[in-house]
């Protein structure tokens, strides 16, 4: 039997990939932040590797759709840093 691969949507180009080729940024307690190993508590959203989701998550703000609250400028930015920051 074929072991199904788990799929997930990027929150700013919509292509549905394999989760393991998305990295997850998760809001937990400790605030919002990339989650490289997809194991971190809190609840998540999938974005690409990539630099034009990542300018495309800042300038629609879709963090604040995927999780139902406002979220500042300065996560934004950090989330930038830490992704290319790799």
């Amino acid at each position: 039997m074929e072991k199904k691969v788990p799929m997930r949507t990027c929150i700013a180009c919509k292509a549905v990939k394999p989760k393991k080729e998305l990295i997850r940024i998760v809001k937990s307690e400790e605030g919002i932040s990339l989650d490289r190993t997809g194991r971190k508590n809190g609840r998540g959203a999938y974005i690409c590797d990539d630099g034009n989701c990542i300018a495309k998550l800042k300038k629609g703000k879709l963090l604040n759709r995927a999780f139902s609250m406002p979220v500042s400028d300065e996560t934004y930015d950090k989330i930038s840093e830490e992704f290319f920051g790799k």
